[in-house]
């Protein structure tokens, strides 16, 4: 649903020109240093599931980031590959995170290095059973088939 309202066209000043390249432009970029970059990208690479929300799993500080893990909590994720990150303890996170996956929103969700999406997109992948098929594909969770009966 987003994907498409991103390749709409915008007409500024006469000119067509595709929203991403709006979004991508330097009037909305941070400019995320080098440091915070690499930073950033050993966390979403540090433990197969990553989620950097608002608070903490035991208390989180918004309704999108509680959604999130109320739903990850359906697959009894080990703790040793399950890592999150409050953003509210660290504005440099808070701000970098957004540049670094190039989405506006906190909660995000990354599996495997890769990022996921926000609330809206592990709702809908947890629905469509998508969520549970990709934290299976990288081994965070068994296949139902291996799951003890």
């Amino acid at each position: 649903m987003f994907q498409s309202a991103l390749r709409t066209p915008l007409r500024s000043t006469g000119a067509l020109f595709p929203l991403s390249r709006c979004l991508k432009s330097q009037t909305f970029r941070r400019f995320l240093s080098q440091e915070s970059r690499t930073k950033i990208q050993a966390a979403v690479t540090e433990y197969p599931v990553v989620l950097f929300m608002k608070g903490n799993p035991e208390q989180p500080m918004c309704g999108f980031s509680r959604g999130v893990v109320k739903i990850l909590s359906a697959f009894d994720i080990p703790p040793e590959k399950f890592k999150t990150y409050n953003v509210l303890e660290d504005v440099e996170l808070r701000t970098g995170i957004k540049e670094f996956s190039e989405w506006p929103t906190i909660p995000q969700l990354y599996v495997n290095g890769d990022f996921v999406g926000g609330s809206d997109i592990a709702l809908s992948m947890f629905q469509s059973g998508e969520l549970e098929a990709l934290l299976e594909q990288h081994g965070v969770i068994p296949k139902a088939s291996e799951s003890p009966s």
